[in-house]
């Protein structure tokens, strides 16, 4: 359905609005973090360590087993039961995830699940057989951040919110809410909004994934296997029982060893804070990493101090270490991983050579580190994950005639609309502004030197002239622009239109919109086109032009 061709420019990622400085380090500078991660941020690290790897071979069967049936369930095709075929036979792992955002969620998401897939086909090509796979978020409680999303539309952009189940389902792992009768409506007014080729393919989509008795999990699940259908992403739910029960003993050798692993992760703070870094994951002496899922709700498992036989806390009950291992045993299911513990889990099952990782993850990586040394004993290779920009054919035209780039409107707004207004000046009084300003600098010039030579004394003057000339005349031509702007709303509508689609609420596109009225209006090979432009070393935020 893409016929035009896409144009590229590129923006350094340190260049980005809100970038951190441990992020920019990152991208720029590995060699001084190289203390909190173990590998460098390239392809060749990850095939050095999906090389080296030593596969669990029993773990690799079980989770195999797990996988065929989740993945069968959310109606995977043949391309996913391949790559399920080649991880049982030890293929290496690049993982990625996300929070089971509805109808997919902010734009980036789709991105890091092309990125993983792009690692792994150039992998494989070059001899090394891996696989990508996709964790979903559905043990998280914050249903507030996913039960949402950004619909582009052609009359702006609508917020979709699925309405609050009510207070049975207060702290519940999301993954385990279900969506209720008001999501029928809701895909009805997603799928009216949208326009293009294909349209009707992406709504079948919606509806064939975000149907009623669905959660959260299941229906993000059932969407992604439908968009990246024929791609072969393999998609994991841990929420999955037989998950935890193999995911048991790192769960009681974090238990075991909390104390430990506080003063680590302590110890990791002060030392990120020292090197004027950040701690993502505030740690105090109380802390442990773990939750436990308490008469349905995920409530965290509190220390009472440093000494283990103190015991722990849950919600308002004291229990005892034996007690908490007893439960542990028995009942694996009800526990959960926090932010920090969660790759840990998620490597122990995978085997991961490498892992997608945004910016705030990659901080959360500087802490885990700690956790991997005392835990696994080792750590994949943590890769930047791929972010974009898609600029429709309309926006291209808009920034065109305004002379914008993506750059300008991180300048603020009232930057954005100076140099839109600029920009209305009709063309010719443009031309007459060019040509009257060119002719007054090439007349001072041209009295610099005779004045000089009349009395050296006089430079100083005539720059000060020149400078007040200047700008008077440049104030005159922006307060002509701001004249021209002011008898005609087209200039509110544009800067409307442009704000709206590309920088969001004052965040990037990518971090708020979601991407299927984009698939709807340019088919679905724009996948393969943004996956083809996903370079290794993903350290540039790319601006498509379309």
């Amino acid at each position: 359905m893409m016929t035009q061709p896409m144009e590229c420019h590129c923006i350094s990622a340190v260049e980005l609005p809100h970038t951190t400085r441990l992020y920019s380090t990152y991208i720029q500078n590995f060699s001084s973090l190289a203390e909190y991660h173990s590998h460098p941020p390239t392809l060749e690290s990850v095939r050095k360590v999906a090389t080296n790897l030593q596969i669990d071979a029993t773990m690799r069967r079980n989770v195999t087993e797990v996988l065929r049936k989740q993945n069968e369930a959310l109606g995977s095709d043949a391309s996913v039961t391949a790559s399920l075929d080649r991880f049982a036979a030890g293929a290496a792992v690049v993982v990625t995830g996300q929070q089971v955002g509805l109808f997919s969620g902010p734009a980036y998401t789709i991105y890091k699940a092309l990125h993983a897939l792009r690692i792994a086909n150039d992998l494989t090509a070059a001899g090394t057989p891996t696989v990508a796979v996709f964790w979903l978020a559905t043990e998280d409680h914050d249903l507030a951040e996913i039960n949402h999303c950004y619909w582009p539309t052609k009359n702006g952009v609508e917020r979709l919110d699925l309405a609050d189940p009510g207070p049975a389902f207060v702290g519940k792992r999301v993954g385990e809410i279900p969506l209720g009768d008001e999501v029928a409506a809701l895909v009805e007014r997603a799928a009216g909004a949208l326009d293009g080729p294909a349209a009707a393919d992406i709504a079948l989509a919606l509806r064939e994934s975000y149907g009623t008795v669905e959660t959260y999990g299941t229906a993000f699940g059932k969407l992604m296997a439908r968009l990246f259908k024929g791609r072969g992403l393999i998609l994991i739910d841990p929420l999955s029982p037989e998950l935890h029960r193999l995911a048991a003993p790192v769960f009681r050798a974090a238990l075991d060893q909390h104390a430990e692993i506080t003063r680590d992760l302590i110890e990791r703070g002060k030392s990120l804070e020292k090197a004027d870094y950040h701690a993502q994951v505030k740690v105090v002496e109380r802390s442990t990493l773990l939750f436990v899922n308490q008469d349905g709700q995920r409530t965290p498992l509190t220390a009472h101090g440093s000494d283990p036989s103190l015991g722990l806390t849950l919600g308002e009950r004291q229990l005892s270490s034996e007690e908490i291992a007893a439960l542990l045993e028995k009942a694996p299911e009800l526990f959960s991983p926090n932010a920090l513990l969660r790759p840990i889990v998620q490597d122990t099952l995978l085997g991961s050579a490498a892992i997608i990782a945004g910016p705030a993850e990659i901080a959360y990586y500087a802490q885990s580190s700690v956790i991997y040394k005392r835990l696994l004993g080792r750590m994949p290779v943590i890769l930047p994950r791929a972010t974009f920009t898609i600029v429709p054919p309309h926006l291209v035209r808009l920034l065109g005639k305004y002379d914008l780039n993506l750059s300008d409107f991180f300048e603020g707004r009232q930057a954005l609309r100076k140099k839109m207004e600029r920009g209305s000046v009709p063309p010719e009084l443009a031309q007459q502004f060019d040509a009257a300003e060119k002719t007054l600098r090439d007349m001072l010039e041209g009295m610099r030197k005779p004045i000089a030579t009349l009395d050296s004394t006089l430079s100083g003057s005539l720059e000060n002239a020149e400078s007040k000339i200047l700008y008077n005349f440049t104030a005159l031509r922006e307060k002509v622009a701001r004249a021209m702007a002011f008898r005609s709303s087209v200039l509110d509508g544009h800067e409307r239109q442009l704000t709206e689609l590309l920088y969001h609420d004052g965040a990037l596109q990518e971090r708020s919109l979601c991407l299927l009225p984009m698939l709807a209006a340019q088919g679905t090979e724009l996948l393969d086109e943004l996956l083809k432009r996903i370079p290794a070393d993903a350290t540039n935020h790319q601006v498509v032009y379309l």
